[in-house]
């Protein structure tokens, strides 16, 4: 366990798309006061306005830059083949410190894809809920879909040990069982 289980977990965290699973993610994180900010990002702006009128975050910006600056975990919520992308646009403005996760199916192409884009010292912890349903799109999350569903981590090899329990005892708190 880390630290107290009612202290959030993270100060800021970015959320880099914002569907089934990203909007779930924002939902559970601000029902168990798992984080402190949940700042959002997606490609389209009639997806972010969405995003802004559910109130999934605290705040929403179409710039990618803007978005992880100063985030303490950066969550890829987007189609794996967007990632590399979207990791060469954070790269640059990522914090040292910062953890880098997704929710992605496949891991070999996310450590590939993300990996090479991050500087020394934040830490790539890629992770697959298996959690899901048929339908898409902010307002289809929902804060009780991780809970007692599993939450495959493969961090690679060398990858900060803290780093991976944080975000363990994040998909715990979301009411994951951790693999």
């Amino acid at each position: 366990m880390i630290s107290g289980e009612s202290e959030p977990l993270f100060e800021k965290v970015a959320l880099i798309g914002i569907g089934l699973i990203g909007s779930s993610l924002a939902r559970v994180f601000r029902a168990r006061g798992l984080v402190r900010h949940i700042a959002i990002s997606t490609r389209s702006q009639p997806t972010l306005d969405e995003a802004r009128s559910l109130q999934l975050g605290d705040s929403y910006d179409l710039d990618l830059a803007a978005v992880v600056q100063s985030a303490d975990l950066v969550v890829f919520c987007t189609p794996v083949g967007a990632n590399d992308a979207v990791a060469a646009a954070i790269g640059p403005h990522l914090s040292p410190g910062c953890t880098v996760s997704d929710v992605g199916t496949v891991k070999q192409a996310v450590i590939r894809d993300i990996g090479p884009h991050l500087p020394s010292g934040v830490h790539l912890v890629p992770g697959h809920p298996i959690a899901g349903t048929e339908s898409s799109g902010p307002a289809a999350g929902f804060a009780e879909l991780f809970d007692g569903r599993w939450c495959i981590l493969t961090p690679p090899p060398g990858c900060d040990s803290a780093a991976v329990a944080k975000v363990e005892e994040l998909w715990r708190r979301c009411g994951s069982m951790v693999e």
